[in-house]
């Protein structure tokens, strides 16, 4: 029988059919549950066959957050097919077992047992051919690095903000045996965040790539933050609702030691707030920077108003964000008499 729901037509099964069904997924179930079984018992009496491995494969392509199979997996490579594999057929097995998590990623991309996974073969490539200190020594570990930025790049091409995916690029950018240039990571970072201003893990990586290069001195720290600030303030104004923007915003304000920045990022936003009165962020933003300038420059400005200014911005919170009232509370009573 057909029947009309939502404009799509579909098949009523049959009293028959549903208990087909039922059947076909309990059987499911109880294969499931017999593997699970088998590698478990396997796994307590440490067998380290091919046979076992194999059936690693088969559970984790059914569950890959099964994190106990995948150590047993890691187990049998060490105890039971490395010690009786040359160099060459390590190599290779670890390729394959790249290959395997690479597609188990494209379906299951933030699960952090299949990373864990990739890492762990990759601390595990053994040296290649000739002595070390020849060209070819690392050539193998070389080549992976390479393939690994290309593998992470299309994760994110596909998902921008997946946080397992950026924090396994930072492991590759550490790990490479020719380091990147990062000012070829500022720019990818840049293009990950214009596409996609709310892209928290774009905005982190961002930090960190900035960081190191004004401690290198290979970046003018106070031009390069006048930019960023421009960067950010297209992204409050954008997204104002999002608080990938307003963190950044204040790891680049820091502690607030510049009063003139601190000055002009407050007129900024007070600018925003007039288009979005009932902005979370810009009250709260408010806030935190008034603090600092409290804390910071009592001698240059007035407090008692600031204080107030406060007291006003703080009482729109407890409105417009009700559920965090008490936090808001203790940053009144902070604030004293």
């Amino acid at each position: 029988m057909l029947c009309q729901q939502h404009g799509a037509k579909r098949v009523r099964l049959s009293k028959e059919a549903i208990e087909a069904r039922k059947q076909k997924e309990q059987s499911k179930i109880r294969d499931y549950l017999a593997l699970n079984d088998d590698i478990l018992t396997r796994k307590r009496n440490k067998d380290y066959t091919k046979e076992a491995f194999n059936k690693t494969t088969q559970l984790l392509q059914l569950n890959p957050e099964f994190y106990t199979v995948w150590n047993y997996r890691r187990l049998i490579l060490l105890h039971g097919i490395f010690p009786n594999s040359s160099p060459v057929e390590i190599n290779e097995q670890l390729s394959d077992e790249l290959s395997m998590t690479t597609v188990a990623l494209k379906a299951h991309p933030k699960v952090y047992w299949i990373w864990n996974h990739r890492r762990w073969c990759l601390e595990n490539v053994p040296n290649g051919p000739g002595d070390e200190g020849d060209s070819d020594y690392l050539g193998w570990k070389q080549d992976y690095w390479k393939k690994e930025m290309f593998v992470v790049e299309k994760m994110l091409d596909v998902d921008a903000r997946n946080f397992h995916a950026w924090s396994y690029r930072r492991y590759v950018l550490a790990s490479m045996t020719t380091p990147r240039n990062p000012k070829t990571e500022l720019a990818y970072t840049k293009r990950k965040i214009e596409a996609n201003f709310s892209n928290f893990s774009a905005w982190h990586q961002r930090s960190k790539v900035l960081t190191l290069l004004w401690s290198k001195g290979e970046l003018d720290e106070h031009q390069s933050k006048e930019a960023e600030f421009e960067l950010i303030k297209n992204a409050m104004f954008t997204v104002p609702e999002d608080q990938s923007a307003w963190i950044y915003h204040r790891w680049l304000v820091g502690e607030g030691h510049d009063k003139a920045i601190l000055d002009r990022e407050i007129d900024v936003i007070k600018m925003l707030l007039e288009e979005q009165p009932d902005s979370k962020w810009c009250l709260d933003s408010l806030v935190h920077y008034h603090l600092l300038l409290i804390r910071n420059h009592p001698s240059s400005v007035d407090v008692p108003a600031l204080t107030q200014d406060c007291r006003t911005w703080l009482k729109e919170l407890r409105t417009v964000d009700a559920a965090r009232v008490r936090r808001y509370e203790e940053i009144e009573q902070e604030l004293g008499v």
